[in-house]
């Protein structure tokens, strides 16, 4: 099972949360970060987050990173989400 964790804060306060399951073992790693990413999109009404080298390099390092104003096209009502990894079985 693959799990991803996303969290919303705002001046260092946890505004929401989700725990988005994926159990499809047909998909690579990467297309179950990114159906993820859809259906976090899709629950907490956002726009989809653009990667930036930074963001790539802090998740391939630590399977876990954030999206701040600058990862967004439009305006945020929040500090910033955090995605993280919380589980993945190979």
């Amino acid at each position: 099972m693959f799990r991803l964790w996303a969290k919303i804060f705002k001046e260092n306060c946890l505004l929401k949360d989700t725990v988005i399951c994926n159990e499809d073992y047909t998909m690579n790693r990467t297309k179950k970060i990114y159906d993820a990413i859809d259906k976090i999109c899709i629950e907490f009404d956002l726009a989809h987050p653009i990667w930036l080298q930074s963001t790539i390099r802090d998740f391939q390092q630590h399977d876990k990173c954030r999206f701040t104003k600058d990862n967004f096209p439009e305006e945020i009502d929040f500090d910033y989400l955090e995605i993280h990894v919380i589980e993945e079985d190979y």
